[in-house]
């Protein structure tokens, strides 16, 4: 007796804590999960059939990703005499992949439409296999900078000074005119009509330069508004287009909020725009700074009290490994939590690595191509995305690494742990707000450093073991 005492003692105490999920404390409705297509889609477009469907499928399948919302990049385009910097400046880093051509060589040449062939026919793809599934694609177009004509520095990659506005002041009117020109190119072509136009990209920022590596254009905040006020929501309005405007895809929700304040000085402004795009890449802030829990939270509230829709249009990481991985997650969570947006969008899709993207590739800066394959990105992000579908609630709960969402007729609750710590950790889910009904563990799936999605064996969610560097997903149903 005395050695099975002993022997008890000696365990590892695993940690365990009560989590609150409160089913009537109900937050934002999903609309969806989605992923831009630039610029994937632009190589991803050259290549076989067979492979085009195999990733187009792992994107949009209930049994794959499950995403629905889609943002097309229209391209700007670079001089093709490269009268204003250097040939294949883009190559360096992030390769001839990000060199988008435009859909017009110069102010007076005609429209080309074949300009962005291998984008367009991912998006067709996209669209085609969503409705195979019985779904509709949301499908969003953005720019990251007008053609290089219309810009100050010649050169589409950004000005010579980075933190000034590249649109060059006599060509307002005219990339408002392109904007909607594309938007109505697809609508009657392609039988594509975008739900909204978002002509600004992280632009209030100091990362746009002359010569650099990606097409991008700065934008300061007053001038958008002008861009918008004046020009944009005219022609749009004139266009009998269906297409609402998105603004303004801040890199992230400290200068979304800076931007934010300069529109709601402006009336004209926010009623021009339907929907608010934020990006969620990290900052450090100073002892002076909010946190970025009350950045989030503050911008969220500020959007919806204006009756905007919210988006989180772009995000991704650069860690290493399973904690890389882990860290895009809890982004994900963290936004679902405090910014509370409708709609969360990933980056890439496809790349060479496996942190930046969900779908890993062989090749470089050059180019990339097949073979390719799922990585560990992927099925951490399906853990979410195949259980948490359009229309689910997401749900208040006591912890920020639990993200939880109720079903729209209230009988499924999915549950998200996760666990970043090297330690296993047991779980006892303490859920309130149906009566004094039954909860049973439909299904349960787990994500770790060995494992992707596989079936965890979990019949009582009061008793759930979560594994070091883990991400698990419990499917309940609900009996009131």
């Amino acid at each position: 007796m005395l050695e099975l005492l002993l022997l008890f003692l000696c365990l590892p105490c695993m940690a365990q804590r009560v989590v609150t999920v409160n089913t009537d404390c109900r937050l934002q409705t999903v609309e969806g999960w989605g992923i831009s297509l630039c610029w994937w889609a632009k190589e991803a477009g050259t290549w076989p059939e067979e492979d085009v469907n195999q990733l187009v499928d792992w994107l949009v399948s209930p049994e794959g990703l499950n995403y629905n919302v889609f943002r097309y990049n229209i391209p700007g385009g670079d001089d093709p005499k490269h009268r204003n910097c250097k040939p294949d400046h883009m190559k360096g880093m992030k390769g001839l992949r990000a060199a988008m051509k435009g859909f017009k060589e110069d102010e007076n040449s005609p429209y080309d439409w074949n300009a962005d062939e291998a984008q367009i026919r991912i998006l067709r793809k996209i669209v085609s296999r969503c409705q195979h599934y019985g779904k509709r694609a949301i499908i969003e177009a953005f720019a990251n900078t007008p053609p290089w004509w219309m810009t100050v520095s010649g050169c589409c990659a950004g000005a010579d000074s980075p933190t000034a506005t590249n649109l060059h002041p006599d060509y307002y009117d005219d990339y408002a005119q392109y904007l909607v020109d594309v938007c109505q190119h697809f609508r009657d072509a392609e039988g594509i009509e975008f739900h909204s136009l978002a002509p600004f990209n992280e632009p209030n920022t100091d990362y746009w330069h002359k010569g650099g590596t990606q097409e991008g254009c700065g934008f300061l905040p007053a001038d958008q508004v002008r861009f918008l006020n004046d020009y944009l929501a005219p022609r749009l309005a004139r266009s009998c287009l269906k297409t609402v405007i998105s603004a303004s895809d801040e890199t992230n929700e400290k200068k979304s909020l800076e931007t934010w304040s300069v529109y709601e000085e402006d009336a004209a402004a926010l009623e021009s725009v339907a929907q608010w795009n934020t990006h969620s890449y990290g900052y450090s802030p100073v002892k002076s700074e909010q946190s970025r829990s009350q950045c989030r939270t503050a911008l969220g509230n500020k959007v919806r009290a204006r009756g905007k829709t919210l988006w989180m249009s772009e995000t991704g990481g650069g860690g290493r490994g399973i904690m890389g991985n882990l860290g895009v997650a809890k982004t994900l969570f963290d936004d679902m939590r405090y910014l509370q947006p409708s709609v969360w969008c990933d980056w890439q899709y496809v790349d060479s690595g496996n942190q930046w993207c969900l779908i890993t590739c062989s090749g470089n800066v050059d180019g990339y191509r097949p073979p390719f394959k799922r990585n560990k990105n992927y099925f951490v992000r399906a853990q979410v995305t195949r259980n948490i579908t359009p229309g689910y609630v997401v749900v208040e709960t006591s912890d920020d690494s639990v993200l939880a969402a109720i079903s729209p007729d209230g009988k499924t609750l999915v549950v998200c742990l996760l666990n970043r710590s090297a330690d296993d950790e047991r779980i006892c889910l303490n859920v309130q707000g149906f009566g004094r009904g039954a909860m049973k563990v439909k299904s349960a799936t787990v994500t770790s450093r060995s494992q992707n999605m596989e079936e965890l064996q979990c019949d009582d969610a009061k008793d759930i073991v979560v594994r070091g560097r883990s991400i698990v997903t419990i499917v309940c149903s609900l009996t009131p």
